[in-house]
């Protein structure tokens, strides 16, 4: 009788453990942001600093990719553009000396003019000296336009070589494998050692501080939801239990879509649903693909 009485408690209180959780609001699985992290230059794989279940930090360098025909590329285009500029004339010196020549004429033509104004100089000489200030401004004007243009040719024939060394230097940059978000790696593709091309995945990241809960409610329970609202997530626990958790609804499908094939009756399958994401924090218990549930808070 004893036996009987404990076999009927244990039945009640499965009953009431299958009735809590029928009274979910909606199920689903725990997903996270994976970012997949990818080459983006070619070249052996010198160093790579990454292992599965790896923490890393934003902006940490993971890796290096060889970039010693970069390097050579660079000091090539160097090597280029220092030898344009040396072609480079200078304008300055050679401008001063005309100047100083008009200053010079201009003195003597103000010293001229007044000889003539005494009567000691004649028209002829007057004429002669404004003459030659015409002609020294006018070669100033002609070799300052003749300079100018050849400083512009020159930097217009650098100017090709700089874009093409500053890409190199941008690809130099690229060589290195910089870690884009802080995370967990799920997943590695690739060793030290290996040639990569441009766009090669190399690892797999997550943050899984943060995990989202992926469910599925129907078009009645949508007037019930709305982004930003608190909600509870249960996962499984212990013993038959539920652990709760806060979570955060943070995204609601704008469209209905079919019950996924992992809702198990038949007659749910055939229904509409609106996907959306509940935010949880993690503390290390949730799991990618943990199934959890969603209860509406009311």
């Amino acid at each position: 009788m004893k036996t009987t009485l404990t076999v009927i408690l244990v039945s009640i209180i499965a009953l009431s453990c299958g009735k809590n959780r029928q009274e979910a609001d909606a199920f689903g699985n725990f997903e996270s942001t994976e970012v997949i992290v990818s080459a983006e230059g070619t070249g052996r794989l010198l160093s790579f600093a990454v292992e599965e279940g790896q923490e890393l930090a934003a902006g940490a360098v993971v890796g290096g990719i060889d970039s010693v025909q970069l390097r050579l590329r660079k000091a090539q285009l160097g090597a280029n553009i220092k030898a344009v500029l040396s072609r480079k004339p200078e304008v300055n010196p050679q401008l001063e000396v005309i100047r100083q020549q008009i200053a010079a004429q201009r003195r003597e033509q103000e010293r001229v003019r007044n000889l003539f104004k005494a009567n000691a100089a004649t028209q002829k000489q007057l004429d002669d000296i404004n003459a030659a200030v015409s002609v020294l401004e006018k070669q100033y004007a002609a070799t300052a336009s003749t300079l100018n243009t050849q400083v512009s040719g020159i930097a217009s024939e650098t100017q090709p070589l700089e874009l093409q060394a500053e890409q190199v230097r941008e690809q130099l940059a690229q060589s290195r494998v910089v870690n884009p978000v802080q995370g967990t790696v799920l997943t590695k593709y690739v060793e030290q050692g290996e040639v990569v091309n441009y766009g090669k995945p190399l690892y797999k990241i997550a943050d899984l501080r943060t995990m989202y809960l992926r469910a599925y409610v129907s078009g009645a329970q949508l007037p019930q939801l709305k982004i930003g609202q608190e909600v509870t997530v249960q996962t499984d626990a212990p013993h038959g239990g539920l652990r709760d958790w806060k979570g955060t609804v943070s995204w609601i499908a704008s469209e209905a879509e079919f019950t996924p094939k992992t809702i198990q009756t038949r007659d749910e399958r055939v229904q509409l649903v609106y996907a959306l994401k509940v935010k949880v924090q993690n503390d290390g218990s949730l799991k990618i693909g943990m199934p959890g549930e969603v209860r509406i808070t009311k």
